[in-house]
């Protein structure tokens, strides 16, 4: 077969076409321009041979069926007509598959995402494996699009509006299992009968469409005009409260998919391409696309040029609190690797175990893995309360109390019982590392390695090193950061690290906000509205009150003034506010409280009389600012190697609005001249703090960008 095709098309004596997709030079399968005219050809060659009885599509990568289209073409579009011509042309692709007179069946293994899933779903037939790989949806959301090559349409058809919807707004995947039950699939094989089973059917009649398997409300609901409407307002007001109105990707699915439903399918499809072609030229969808290609990038990066991380084998966790429970079940996990957890007590180690079976119970529970699966990562965790085992780890990750004499003593302790070559990261979150490796007798190997908590959900990790890290420790610890599902950012080593550094005179400046009367709701509501998960009020309460006020001082003493915490943490304290951690904060908790309720004895505990004062544009400036100019000041000192960097580690690390692309695209977009003139502007009001950074002032004098 040639190998300079993507797809390569065999008859079988037994007359069904085997089409194998292979793109090559690449790892999985992306769609891509270029093969509409492969994929042409080959339709006209089954239109016209009457011997071919079925066709059977199947791919020729291991983990990937097709992982989708390839984002770079809409780049490559220079208006929305050129984008939806893309859509078009997918669509009549996928239509003459779905109109070819004999059976065609996908066969299924590994992901099948986005244009990969309307490509199967334009088969009559999808049969899939087992595998865990095995992935079915459509993510175009999270690029800020929708399903441009009949997505909307099909998907629908299948499984239903509602369950249809739920998977086109959310990006959802189903695995095999779940899509059997949805009606997306039609079976589920082993992978080694993969392709017999694919043959077997396309060696049947043509399949008659069926209906989705629905039952109970979902059935009632979609079988009237009235009811669709229900499903469809339901769909956009939960969509929207998470979205508030950010992401115009949302009305545009919802739009799309109903149109198809109440106006057949050809006024669907012509929706679809038209929304397509708008949505690929709005800045939202410019920006996460931007995102996309960004993390892409890190995937292929070590962290260090030139060197190769070595191979991480087994990995020890000092600490079994929280911490240190979700680093041990990311490493056993999601990396495969074996995690011994050491603590002082047999009740952390308890603790720490009993955190990941919770976790791969709820998913044995949802189907989503098997209970041998289970049993097998569990046989990863071990723990103890000396260092027996540790002499065979390559990683040791600590997870202690955040005090620098333990910490040291800790880095000892390995030293002493771990191996010659072994890599200690610790992951404190304001302590320099330099001082963590101040007493070591082989710094070269001491790294942090900050994760953010919950540690099994945030995705990113701060990787710093200290002037003495050497090059193979950075790309090893790197390597093992990936393999736990981590997007990782190498730092430099300083106060606060690069997220938590630019977090924190946002998180100050709204608690003076705050005292100054502004109401709790309003400060956490305008920020949510502005794009972030949750407010800054709500974010104090859950890293915790106590946290943030022991960080302040360290970061005054290392970075000056402009960090200074406004003195109510300490009233805060002394009334035993913790947060949601001890059930008392800014909010109310506990088993009787319903909703998100103030609890408003924080206003007289803090002198306030609560009222509105500033505008939501004001309230978004005085947060805001303070963060992008701090972001300014970490690339000038090289706490980050640059602005992708920064990008990415405030998107994933304290969730700055992904659809404005970070603190250095958003600054690129609104002009560094308003930047620095509102920063101005917000010093001569509210102190120096707001004095722009050197860098600012010499890009805006040398009419620079961040990104060229």
């Amino acid at each position: 077969m040639s190998q300079d095709k993507a797809f390569t098309m065999e008859v079988r004596d037994d007359g069904v076409a085997v089409i194998m997709i292979d793109v090559p030079g690449e790892s999985m399968n992306t769609l891509k321009d270029s093969f509409a005219e492969e994929v042409g050809s080959l339709m006209n060659r089954l239109e016209s041979d009457d011997s071919v009885k079925g066709v059977v599509f199947i791919s020729g990568k291991s983990g990937s069926f097709i992982a989708g289209a390839d984002i770079n073409m809409i780049d490559g579009c220079e208006n929305a007509v050129d984008a939806e011509s893309l859509a078009r042309k997918g669509q009549a692709m996928f239509d003459r598959i779905e109109q070819l007179n004999v059976p065609v069946v996908a066969a299924i293994n590994g992901a099948c995402l986005g244009g990969g899933l309307e490509l199967a779903m334009a088969c009559h037939v999808r049969v899939c494996t087992e595998n865990s790989k095995t992935a079915l949806g459509l993510p175009e959301v999270k690029l800020g699009l929708l399903p441009g090559s009949g997505g909307t349409q099909r998907l629908p058809e299948l499984v239903g509006v509602q369950q249809g919807l739920t998977m086109i707004l959310t990006g959802k995947e189903l695995r095999a299992k779940q899509a059997l039950k949805a009606g997306l699939v039609t079976e589920v094989v082993p992978q080694s009968i993969l392709l017999d089973v694919a043959v077997e059917h396309a060696l049947k009649r043509k399949p008659k469409a069926t209906k989705p398997p629905l039952k109970g409300i979902s059935k009632v609901l979609e079988a009237t005009k009235f009811g669709r409407d229900i499903i469809f307002k339901k769909a956009s007001e939960q969509a929207q409260k998470k979205a508030q109105g950010n992401y115009p990707a949302i009305d545009k699915i919802i739009q799309t998919v109903r149109e198809g439903v109440e106006r057949g399918r050809e006024a669907g499809l012509d929706k679809e391409a038209r929304s397509f072609g708008e949505l690929a030229m709005t800045p939202e969808s410019y920006q996460l696309r931007q995102i996309f290609f960004a993390t892409t990038e890190m995937k292929k990066e070590t962290g260090a040029d030139g060197v190769k991380p070595d191979t991480v084998k087994r990995v020890g966790v000092l600490g079994g609190g929280l911490m240190g429970g979700g680093i041990a079940y990311v490493t056993a996990a999601k990396a495969g690797i074996p995690a011994r957890i050491k603590d002082i007590a047999e009740d952390g180690i308890r603790h720490a175990l009993h955190y990941s079976y919770e976790r791969l119970d709820k998913k044995v529970k949802r189907r989503h893995m098997r209970r041998a699966e289970l049993e097998k990562t569990m046989l990863m965790l071990s723990g103890s309360l000396d260092y027996s085992g540790f002499e065979r780890t390559d990683v040791v990750i600590e997870a202690v109390f955040e005090d620098l004499n333990l910490k040291q003593k800790m880095v000892a302790d390995v030293e002493e019982h771990a191996a010659e070559s072994t890599i200690f990261a610790t992951n404190t979150s304001s302590l320099p590392i330099t001082q963590i490796a101040a007493t070591a007798k082989r710094p070269e190997q001491v790294i942090g390695l900050h994760y953010f908590s919950p540690v099994d959900k945030m995705p990113l990790a701060e990787i710093i090193t200290h002037p003495g890290t050497s090059d193979k420790t950075i790309a090893t610890t790197v390597s093992l950061a990936k393999k736990q599902g981590k997007t990782p950012i190498v730092v430099k080593d300083g106060a606060g690290f690069y997220v938590n550094r630019i977090l924190a005179p946002y998180m100050n400046e709204a608690a003076r906000l705050l005292l100054a009367g502004e109401p709790i709701e309003h400060l956490d509501k305008t920020l949510v509205k502005f794009g972030f998960p949750v407010g800054p009020i709500t974010l104090l309460d859950e890293v915790g009150i106590d946290v943030a006020a022991k960080v302040a001082p360290v970061l005054v003493k290392e970075l000056g003034n402009r960090f200074e915490a406004p003195e109510a943490f300490e009233k805060l304290i002394d009334d035993d506010r913790k947060g949601k951690k001890n059930q008392k904060g800014f909010y109310q908790y506990g088993k009787g409280v319903k909703g998100k309720p103030v609890d408003t004895s924080v206003y007289s505990l803090l002198d306030i009389d609560p009222n509105e004062n500033k505008s939501a544009d004001e309230i978004i400036d005085i947060c805001l600012l303070p963060m992008l100019n701090e972001a300014a000041y970490c690339l000038q000192e090289e706490i980050i190697r640059s602005p992708r960097d920064g990008d990415i580690g405030a998107i994933f690390g304290i969730g700055f609005p992904p659809f404005l692309g970070g603190p250095f695209r958003y600054m690129d977009s609104q002009g560094l001249e308003t930047i620095v003139n509102k920063l101005e502007k917000l010093a001569a009001e509210r102190g120096e703090r707001y004095t722009p950074a050197p860098l600012l002032k010499q890009m805006l004098e040398n009419g620079w960008n961040f990104y060229q």
